[in-house]
């Protein structure tokens, strides 16, 4: 697992205001980029490479 220690969380801009469901993503720990769920910041999280997160931003985006 993933030492999310000193991961500064930030709302995605697309959440938009969905009743509290949003996603954070942590993308200031190097080689890592943190994803959670915003009603439960306690809880588990995914962890990606930033190469990996990349790809998947921008797979969204071209099918949005």
């Amino acid at each position: 697992m993933a030492n999310l220690n000193g991961a500064r969380w930030r709302k995605s801009t697309r959440s938009g205001d969905n009743n509290g469901a949003c996603v954070e993503v942590a993308d200031n720990i190097p080689g890592l980029v943190a994803v959670r769920d915003s009603k439960d910041a306690t809880g588990p999280s995914l962890s990606f490479s930033p190469d990996a997160w990349a790809s998947f931003v921008r797979a969204t985006k071209t099918r949005h």
